[in-house]
């Protein structure tokens, strides 16, 4: 029985650190329960960036949280792909957003949310929260009113 992974390039092989912003590491695999609702959250404590003006690295957790499609992201590529934002420069809200985009492109989610959760610099901690739902279906109400309750604690 296929799995629908056998595309897969990263797992089981050396790992290749990019040095540079690369959409084109993520991956994806069949969802073998596609007709159900089901969440799947990925939690990433140690997401570095660069600020795009000083240079500085900002440190993050990054958590993406979906209702999965017919695709589903791969863990490994996911995993160096948020690595590729090491020495690239953009602005806390900029990266959340641009880390939704690509996976949204990436695998069509029923609906998506990510959250950048940045540790202080200068006194000042930045939360940018992101959210997407498919277009004409229930996953576009239910983005419309996670947004209205949003709270990060």
């Amino acid at each position: 029985m296929s799995r629908g992974n056998e595309h897969l390039t990263l797992l089981g092989k050396e790992t290749q650190y990019a040095q540079n912003y690369d959409p084109t590491l993520l991956e994806t695999f069949q969802n073998q329960h596609a007709e159900n609702d089901y969440w799947v959250q990925f939690n990433c404590p140690e997401f570095t960036t660069l600020c795009p003006i000083t240079g500085q690295p900002d440190f993050a957790e990054i958590k993406i949280l979906y209702i999965p499609g017919e695709r589903m992201v791969e863990s490994k590529s996911l995993k160096l792909y948020l690595f590729s934002f090491r020495n690239h420069g953009d602005f806390h809200e900029d990266v959340v957003n641009v880390i939704m985009k690509d996976l949204i492109r990436l695998m069509d989610p029923k609906y998506i949310e990510v959250t950048g959760l940045f540790l202080p610099r200068g006194g000042i901690s930045i939360y940018p929260y992101a959210n997407y739902g498919r277009k004409g279906t229930k996953y576009e109400e239910m983005a419309a009113r996670r947004m209205e309750s949003h709270q990060i604690v």
